[in-house]
């Protein structure tokens, strides 16, 4: 049957189960919103393109689908490159499409005219500028695969304006195989016996789980190892959730910001199993001290991954679950266990540096500390909400004090640490979750990025909470200057900032404010059990601290403490 471009992209859109895309709309695209309005597909509208491509991702994290979005041509295709560059980071299943000035004017300067495959090639899983509407379809089929596939990211599809309505004829394209691209999903099983002969020797052996272990739904079989084999486990910040928060084999989160029996245990390890990990600089620290007592096994889809900034004894190049199946299976099959001499002395050891250290923070009654306000939030939501957060202090005392028992629950900009993303990040999440308890973290900085989709919120009924940790700076900025610069606070202190009650009053939404100590769980309590979105402002001690701290460049074992 003979189609339209804008029909062929609505038409792939429903083969690929997408249900909902967010956008913005404008004169390049303007052909595929008139179609767009004829189908079924929810639109989301929101105020701003990044808040689209931050929407999409939020949806795409929350729900393990390819998150849409669909945004006009030049301001509309670069106002998206922080939020395509977050995803890409965070190895994000996303399809952008971005509207192009007609064919015949590409590279005459036209009207709002800008090369966004050169602008996002190296911030992007793949992308294309469509020539022909003969080649639309294929195409959009090939950037879901992409997308989806291997280690997941973003994939950018570039549609000349002239395609919407240029007509073809239309077949239902075959599944999508590329002889250039085959991840390989089913490991070695010479690596899996291998890391198996590991397993049977080790005495201090530690899991380091990331986000490749909720990418790749393999939290369970990650859990199943640990209890086999009683092996303690810890979590990048993209991991959080991968292994319960509440299981006594959790050691909480790794790194700069990790805590200390997290720390400790890695450093004096003798076998790390790393499962979908990329052992960035804010987990390993100085990389000559990480682990340096150990064997590494390392567990990743992507082969560009291993060895890139760790040495390791055993690479197995395959997909984080059908790998843990695998080890799994061969362990039953050997009847492989831990017994209580070989394993006790090291879990008395995790647990003697988890009563030396914990997490703490002092509560006085006259001013508010952030860190109350996330266990609180935590008390009240019996630990089932999905939280998003901005970035900075806000980000790190939730990923210390909310404790995340599921994968998809914790959706936070993690490589790229992009301010600006929780609030768009949460709507995504709470379009893909209805009746979920959805809530974003926030400072009183990194909310103003992108406040304005507040309006989104509010407009589809979204009942997103926005607790803002408000200490009247940048926060983070502040703590290392504080702490590293002689508190030569530079730019760092708002001397003005909005009034965010009367701010979410004039978005139509609810808004809260808390200044006491006593007034934090009747605020929280009052703002949860509000039916439509609000911003709830927690005026917090200005001068508080993440801690631990492992300063840049230093091992993570010389840790900054309470």
């Amino acid at each position: 049957m003979e189609l339209t471009g804008a029909q062929i992209l609505m038409e792939i859109l429903k083969e690929e189960g997408v249900d909902t895309i967010f956008g913005f709309p404008g004169g390049a695209v303007i052909d595929l919103y008139d179609e767009l309005i004829r189908s079924e597909l929810r639109h989301i509208l929101v105020r701003h393109e990044q808040g689209a491509v931050h929407a999409a991702d939020g949806y795409a994290r929350a729900s393990g689908k390819v998150g849409v979005c669909l945004v006009t041509s030049g301001p509309g295709a670069t106002n998206t490159v922080t939020g395509i560059a977050t995803a890409y980071m965070d190895s994000i299943p996303m399809v952008i499409v971005t509207g192009q000035v007609s064919a015949h004017l590409i590279g005459n300067d036209a009207f709002q005219e800008v090369d966004i495959v050169g602008i996002t090639r190296p911030c992007t899983k793949h992308n294309y500028l469509v020539n022909r509407v003969q080649d639309l379809a294929r195409t959009l089929k090939e950037a879901f695969f992409i997308a989806r596939s291997g280690r997941p990211g973003p994939v950018l599809v570039d549609i000349p304006k002239n395609l919407g309505l240029a007509k073809t004829d239309y077949q239902p394209i075959p599944p999508v195989s590329i002889k250039s691209y085959n991840p390989t999903y089913l490991p070695n099983m010479k690596q899996i016996r291998k890391a198996l002969a590991l397993l049977k020797t080790a005495k201090r052996p530690v899991i380091f789980g990331g986000g490749g272990v909720i990418l790749s739904k393999a939290s369970q079989e990650l859990s199943t190892l640990a209890h086999a084999l009683r092996i303690p486990v810890t979590t990048s910040l993209m991991g959080l959730g991968a292994f319960p928060g509440s299981d006594p084999l959790w050691l909480g989160m790794l790194g700069m910001h990790g805590t200390y029996r997290a720390n400790m245990a890695i450093s004096n390890c003798d076998l790390l199993i790393a499962v979908g990990v990329r052992f960035d600089d804010r987990v390993t620290g100085k990389t000559d001290c990480f682990a340096d007592q150990a064997k590494i096994v390392h567990i990743d889809i992507d082969p560009t991954s291993i060895r890139k900034n760790i040495p390791v004894a055993v690479p197995v190049v395959g997909d984080c679950r059908q790998s843990l199946i695998a080890l799994n299976r061969m362990i039953t099959e050997e009847g492989l266990v831990a017994s209580d001499e070989q394993r006790q002395e090291w879990l008395d050891q995790v647990l003697l540096w988890r009563k030396q250290h914990k997490l703490a923070y002092e509560q006085t009654a006259e001013v508010i500390k952030p860190q109350y306000v996330i266990e609180k939030l935590y008390k009240l939501t019996r630990g089932e909400a999905i939280i998003t957060t901005e970035v900075g202090q806000n980000q790190m005392w939730s990923a210390q004090f909310y404790h995340f028992d599921r994968p998809q629950q914790f959706l936070t900009s993690g490589g790229l640490g992009t301010m600006g993303f929780g609030l768009p990040a949460a709507i995504g999440a709470q379009v893909a979750y209805p009746e979920q308890t959805v809530v974003d973290i926030a400072g009183d900085g990194s909310i103003q990025m992108n406040i304005q989709e507040m309006a989104t919120a509010v407009q589809y009924k979204l009942p997103v909470k926005v607790v803002i940790l408000n200490n009247r700076c940048l926060g983070m900025v502040r703590q290392w200057q504080q702490l590293f610069y002689d508190k030569r606070y530079a730019h760092t202190l708002f001397e003005h900032a909005p009034d965010f009650v009367k701010l979410a009053e004039a978005f139509g939404a609810h808004g809260l404010r808390a200044t006491r100590p006593d007034e934090v769980e009747a605020t929280l309590a009052r703002g949860l059990a509000i039916k439509g979105p609000v911003i709830m402002d927690f005026v917090v001690e200005s001068e508080e601290c993440v801690y631990p701290m492992v300063p840049a460049g230093k091992p993570i074992t010389d840790m900054l403490l309470v």
